[in-house]
């Protein structure tokens, strides 16, 4: 089957399992370590819908890409970019937000657009949207 993916991004974290735990464990989205060529850096793939974010650590883009290392010494990681994310059981991941600590922008609100929605910051900083539409929400 062709790959349908039309759209990919590429995101430098700082740990991978922790990047897997905040997105995969917390956040419930389907990402998976990747089967990797021998040489090639271990990394995260998530896909949805045409797209997909591949996270890779910092340390292996140095190594494979070391004229890269001021710019991503000097600025920190997630400014400038936010990744909005369509959840199921919105409310059990803003516990789980809170009881890891993780740091929120703003708290779970119903918007007047009738969209439950929180912001929050993963792991390395960038901006997270958690979206959940009223109508999916069940009891």
């Amino acid at each position: 089957m062709p790959d349908k993916v039309r759209v990919s991004i590429q995101l430098v974290v700082s740990d991978l399992g922790v990047t897997e735990a905040f997105y995969g464990g917390i956040l419930q989205m389907p990402i998976e370590r990747a089967l990797t060529s021998p040489g090639a850096p271990e990394h995260l793939v998530m896909v949805q819908d045409g797209w997909k974010v591949i996270f890779v650590e910092e340390s292996a883009v140095l190594h494979a890409h070391a004229i890269l290392e001021d710019r991503l010494t000097a600025f920190p990681k997630g400014v400038g970019m936010t990744i909005h994310i369509r959840v199921d059981e919105i409310e059990e991941i803003y516990d789980a937000l809170l009881d890891e600590e993780l740091e929120i922008l703003y708290p779970l609100e119903l918007k007047p657009y009738r969209v439950f929605e929180l912001w929050c910051f993963d792991p390395d900083g960038y901006l997270v949207v958690l979206e959940q539409p009223l109508e999916t929400i069940t009891g």
